[in-house]
């Protein structure tokens, strides 16, 4: 099984290929930081990770994306990406939550929590996307758009800690409410290589990937634009 992950839902540019030999398992990855851009970088590192890998297009059985939440341009890209090549190479498709890709990578990366734990990701105007998950990085609910008040008052009573770039607000929050949590991994973005060890793992395929935005976009169109449309 060949499988290539594109994320460009956040805060970086990734694209990953994940073979899965009978005996072992074979991974190539090229990321960047980047909060723009992502439509020129990904394509290339797309080229790049499968000259790498020596897998031919034509040989690829499932290509992932991330749907969002995230930059409502930069969903798009990978989503956009992601069924142009699909369509080419005859692959299937996978497509899973950002914060759930963060939580695959955050214990990939190291984390150990004894417990449930909360990832809440700064949305910008007091908002944050925000999911709970249990200790092995299963979802248990969101992602959802809310105010950290709102996620603070949803918190089980065993979780303790909060990862992602929004978990000081929630810290903040809980403590309002007389709960103590601890925080960490601040700067954590979702990535193409937990991304295709989620599609590796998951059995489930989709027809076809849809963004999952959570808020409208910023832009708005011209009134007068709207005003002359026929």
């Amino acid at each position: 099984m060949n499988i290539l992950a594109l994320d460009t839902s956040m805060g970086v540019c990734s694209a990953a290929v994940l073979q899965v030999l009978p005996s072992a398992r074979k991974q190539v990855l090229r990321e960047a930081e980047m909060t723009r851009g992502h439509a020129e970088a990904l394509m290339p590192m797309v080229e790049e990770v499968l000259a790498e890998a020596r897998v031919q297009p034509h040989d690829l059985s499932t290509i992932a994306a991330t749907q969002g939440p995230g930059s409502f341009t930069g969903v798009r890209v990978a989503i956009a990406a992601a069924r142009g090549l699909a369509l080419t190479c005859d692959a299937t498709l996978f497509g899973t939550d950002s914060l759930t890709v963060m939580a695959r990578r955050a214990l990939v990366e190291g984390l150990s929590p004894d417990g449930p734990f909360a990832i809440a990701v700064d949305a910008r105007r007091g908002m944050v996307y925000f999911g709970l998950f249990s200790a092995d990085g299963s979802r248990l609910e969101g992602p959802r758009l809310c105010s950290p008040g709102e996620a603070a008052a949803d918190l089980p009573s065993d979780l303790m800690l909060a990862i992602g770039s929004g978990a000081r607000f929630l810290i903040e929050a809980a403590g309002g409410r007389d709960r103590m949590l601890t925080a960490t991994m601040f700067d954590l973005q979702p990535g193409a290589m937990a991304l295709s060890v989620l599609a590796a793992e998951s059995t489930e395929r989709l027809p076809i990937l849809r963004p999952l935005y959570l808020r409208p976009p910023d832009a708005k169109p011209q009134k007068a634009a709207v005003d002359h449309q026929p």
